[in-house]
């Protein structure tokens, strides 16, 4: 029975070979395009960012997260922790990380909170979007790595991608949680007021889901900061890029030093973004 069933192998993989040759060959200019802009716009964000001299953009950087959350330790902390990287010789790779997990956070963004308010008052677009958002967070990165190496060739595009595949289920996720937790006793009090769909959506149901769709670009946030290294691995820069390098040469004083650049990064950007109110226990 056993020899029947492996005998008649289906050709799931074959297929989606076939697949991917076709699209290759009859979408090239597709993927050029798309490959270019993206290549484009980070590079372009990475060279404004070095033009400001580190100490400038860190300074700046403190003062933000001192006016966002009102914490002078906190803005110490951040500037401590730039000028630490700084002095270990990772500022640019910091940069170029900085670029790529903002671009991925704002398009998984742009694309997941609409999508998630809409999943919201759709409940078939949920159960339908439910699955393909668990095959996306439970799908090991290299699968859909290959496609999108095939397709764009080494560089930042299909790190790019691939960290927006990876982080995008997360503002979906939390945005329908959100809208879906608004009580109806206050959608029937804007009712009763006479507000139209656009406006219960803008003016009540956005406002109470708030604290919970900023939760989830926290969380995405870190999702594509966790993938730098994935997206190191086909040709992205970044601090993804010295932790493959120190791994193939069994660099231990390399990995250890991108490392907690990462960590660092990681704890500032949660801190930065972090909501004060929630932080304050409100």
């Amino acid at each position: 029975m056993e020899e029947w069933i492996t005998g008649r192998k289906i050709p799931i993989g074959e297929a989606m070979k076939q697949l991917i040759e076709f699209l290759k060959v009859n979408a090239a200019g597709f993927f050029d395009s798309i490959k270019d802009g993206l290549t484009f716009a980070i590079e372009g964000l990475t060279d404004i960012l070095l033009l400001v001299p580190p100490l400038a953009l860190i300074a700046l950087i403190s003062l933000f997260a001192l006016w966002l959350q009102r914490s002078w330790k906190l803005a110490v902390f951040i500037a401590l922790a730039f000028i630490l990287i700084t002095n270990l010789g990772y500022w640019e790779a910091t940069v170029q990380t900085i670029a790529l997990v903002g671009s991925a956070t704002f398009v998984s963004v742009l694309i997941g909170v609409p999508v998630g308010i809409a999943a919201a008052h759709r409940p078939w677009l949920y159960t339908t979007l439910h699955p393909i958002l668990d095959l996306m967070q439970t799908l090991p990165t290299f699968v859909y790595l290959i496609p999108t190496l095939v397709f764009f060739g080494l560089g930042v595009a299909p790190g790019l991608i691939s960290t927006v595949i990876f982080a995008i289920p997360a503002p979906i996720r939390l945005t329908h949680l959100g809208i879906s937790s608004v009580p109806a006793p206050l959608k029937e009090a804007g009712e009763a007021f006479g507000a139209t769909r656009r406006q219960l959506l803008w003016k009540v149901e956005i406002p109470y889901a708030l604290p919970t769709i900023m939760a989830g670009v926290t969380q995405c946030i870190m999702l594509s900061l966790s993938m730098v290294v994935i997206a190191a691995l086909v040709g992205a820069d970044g601090l993804g890029k010295p932790v493959v390098r120190a791994l193939n040469q069994v660099n231990i004083p390399m990995g250890f030093e991108a490392g907690l650049a990462i960590v660092l990064l990681a704890i500032v950007l949660d801190r930065v973004c972090k909501s004060p109110q929630r932080r304050a226990g409100h």
